[in-house]
Formats: structure tokens, C-alpha cells, sequence
């Protein structure tokens, strides 16, 4: 079993740059794949980017793909998301989660989430 903990978010103007945090708790972090997800009022929760155990691979969406970075310290038992070039439209709450196996795009496949960190990208 792991615990999640995101950290990192905040308000921020467009242009701007934010780093996200996953802070994870046991000694069996680099055993997971972890992923990035976020949810906007009224939207589903969406990928937004994922890594595997090793961090060797690592996917993105489209919309934040050449903006976002994914990484991962297994040392340090934690993930995260350097945000780049923010826009309005990546406002929301940041999730991250945990899987076994491979990473994957699905939200509903990861087996353990954190608790969120909001991100508003607002002028």
C-alpha cells in the first residue's frame, strides 16, 4: 500500500510556471507507475501525464504535451510535474496516482490517489 500527498499548486498568472509535488509514504514507491491527472468543476477527471517505474518512459496529453515534465526521484519517493507556459484552461485540481503494472491513461485503473492540490491560472 502507498500514500499520496500533492504539494506544489497555487494561483498563478498566464505565462507562468508551477512544480507539483507527489510525495509518496513505504518503500515501495518505484514499484509503481504514477500518473498525473486533473479535474475541472463540472468536468471528468482527465490525464494529463505518466511515467513508468523506472521513469524511462514517460507519457502526456495533447494539451500539455511540449509544456509539461514529468519525473520521478525514486529515492526520494516522489513524483513530479514541472508546468510550463500555464494557460487558463489547465486550472483545476491535480491528482496523482498510483498503479501496478504499466502506467496507464485511465483514471479509474490506478489504485491509489492523493488528496490534490489546486492549480488556477487566471490574469
Amino acid at each position: 500500500q502507498v500514500q499520496l500527498v500533492e504539494s506544489g499548486g497555487g494561483l498563478v498568472q498566464p505565462g507562468d510556471s508551477l512544480r507539483l509535488s507527489c510525495a509518496a509514504s513505504g518503500r515501495t514507491f518505484r514499484t509503481y507507475a504514477m500518473g498525473w491527472f486533473r479535474q475541472a468543476p463540472g468536468k471528468e477527471r482527465e490525464f494529463v501525464a505518466g511515467i513508468t517505474q523506472s521513469g524511462g518512459t514517460t507519457s502526456y496529453s495533447d494539451s500539455v504535451k511540449g509544456r509539461f515534465t514529468i519525473s520521478r526521484d525514486n529515492a526520494k519517493s516522489t513524483m513530479y510535474l514541472q508546468m510550463n507556459s500555464l494557460k487558463p484552461e489547465d486550472t483545476a485540481v491535480y491528482y496523482c496516482g498510483a498503479r501496478e503494472g504499466g502506467y496507464s491513461r485511465v483514471s479509474y485503473s490506478y489504485d491509489y490517489w492523493g488528496q490534490g492540490t489546486q492549480v488556477t491560472v487566471s490574469s
